[in-house]
């Protein structure tokens, strides 16, 4: 048996699989809910990560009926870009930064006024951004200079877990590529970025390809968890990385895009290739020596969870979107801009806003979550759309993530894209993908191309209607002009 496990936004999963990488059991735990104690901003206690992480395997070892002597591996993933810093004593110094936090724009400027755009992206292959790592430490540095004072390691969330459970500092590729720390291109930590901006190395743990090991579960450890100690743990990778071997995107033609909290087009690559003016992100892939290319709706998942909280508190995801099913294709000419946590692709903006455009007398409530529903989708063809740009091939889209459940945001989701979308007979995303490199890590099979040919299988599919595919690809470019007619706005609101 191996192991994955999660840190996701709002709990963190452990799955267990056989050697065919079956699914036998798994867990989760939910998180303490993000603070956002000003507009924009967001933070969680790593500490509750790791109260939930142990709660998880505890919990995943129950359900499956198996000790942590047979389980012969563990892989990791986590949510990106959040910031955790340690102390001399490797206690943590303050809540960790998240990655939707985009309180930092000014420190974004800073460091292109220091380093300079373009060797940023000489440097990182992409542009720095609010929701990255390094300008969410430089925040610290200029705003809680004490606690800055005191920070010995930096770490991501899922490298956090790692730590608590093998005492070891060690991040991946994929996860790393997120920081604004990190040459994508040359697979290391860019000293460039660090040297420019008068960041000590050494706080920067060691980097390894996803499939490595890199601890070993300490005895301290085994005992909390149930686990075994020596149990291997390898690097893992960041959540869209591990996401996307779960969903086998590991050649090129097939995209996932996976509609969680927030919303990913994701895109293997065999080179490295980057957009221009870093609309998307390329980072390292999960996958050995090969590349990614994603774009990231900041509120996919996160739009209906605000309408549902906010509006239609009690209601089930099923109820809403059964009663936008009721709604017409482009809910009578209502839009929705999904920029509750300001926007990455294509805007790279975060002062953008979100909101409903269009609203007459006329509109009903199935309306109003129907134009969210198809907000959402428009955003992820926005990514698409970039991706094909770069000359990536997409013979078809894989959909995973909680909107994957949906019969009816599949179809609106193949619609909008005008492509054939479909899915899988696992839905478990990162957490499987974290345990299928694991058994990779582990000796059990020579590649992730190997394992994902054994365990991916896709079991149902739709394809985009034509005259609803009409209708959005009119639709769509109107709501391409929605944010520049809004863009001047959105400076003065912030």
């Amino acid at each position: 048996m191996w192991m994955g496990i999660d840190v996701g936004t709002g709990g963190t999963r452990a799955l267990i699989v056989d050697e065919a990488g079956v699914v036998r059991a798994g867990f989760t735990s939910a998180h303490a809910e993000m603070r956002m104690e000003r507009p924009l901003w967001a933070e969680q206690e790593p500490d509750d990560w790791w109260r939930a992480a142990a709660e998880a395997i505890r919990g995943a070892l129950d359900r499956a009926g198996v000790s942590g002597n047979e389980i012969q591996g563990i892989g990791l993933s986590g949510q990106m870009h959040g910031l955790v810093i340690l102390d001399g004593a490797h206690e943590v110094i303050r809540p960790a930064l998240i990655w939707c936090d985009q309180r930092s724009q000014p420190q974004v400027d800073f460091i292109n006024r220091t380093v300079g755009r373009e060797n940023v992206l000489a440097y990182t292959a992409n542009p720095v951004l609010t929701g990255f790592t390094l300008p969410k430490l430089l925040w610290v540095r200029d705003h809680e200079p004490a606690r800055f004072g005191r920070v010995r390691k930096m770490l991501l969330p899922k490298d956090y877990i790692r730590f608590k459970l093998t005492g070891e500092f060690a991040s991946d590729v994929s996860d790393a590529s997120g920081t604004a720390l990190f040459d994508v291109v040359k697979r290391r930590w860019s000293f460039e970025m660090t040297d420019a901006l008068g960041l000590d190395r050494s706080m920067l743990p060691e980097v390894r390809e996803s499939r490595e090991v890199t601890g070993r579960v300490t005895a301290a450890m085994a005992a909390l968890t149930g686990l075994a100690a020596g149990t291997p743990v390898v690097a893992g990778g960041g959540d869209q990385a591990s996401s996307a071997i779960g969903n086998g995107v590991v050649q090129p033609g097939v995209v996932s895009c996976t509609l969680g909290t927030s919303g990913v087009v994701f895109a293997h690559m065999d080179r490295v290739a980057y957009d221009p003016e870093g609309r998307v992100h390329t980072f390292c892939h999960a996958v050995k020596d090969k590349w990614h290319v994603m774009g990231v709706t900041q509120a996919a998942g996160l739009s209906l969870q605000w309408f549902r909280n906010q509006l239609a508190p009690g209601a089930s995801y099923d109820e809403l979107t059964r009663e936008a099913s009721g709604a017409e294709a482009g809910a009578q000419g209502l839009f929705w801009l999904p920029y509750l946590m300001g926007e990455r692709t294509p805007h790279l903006d975060a002062a953008a806003r979100a909101a409903w455009i269009g609203l007459t007398a006329k509109h009903v409530r199935a309306d109003l979550i129907r134009a969210v529903i198809e907000g959402v989708c428009y955003s992820q063809k926005d990514c698409l759309d970039i991706v094909v740009s770069l000359g990536v091939p997409v013979t078809s889209v894989r959909a995973s993530g909680g909107a994957a459940n949906s019969a009816f945001w599949l179809q609106l989701l193949a619609d909008v894209l005008d492509r054939r979308v479909t899915t899988l007979q696992t839905q478990e995303g990162s957490a499987y993908g974290a345990a299928l490199l694991a058994l990779v890590g582990t000796g059990r099979y020579a590649s992730e191309e190997e394992v994902c040919g054994v365990a991916i299988r896709e079991v149902s599919s739709r394809s985009p209607r034509p005259a609803e595919a009409a209708v959005y690809a009119a639709r769509h470019a109107i709501y391409g002009e929605l944010y520049q007619a809004l863009k001047p706005i959105y400076a003065k609101l912030s």
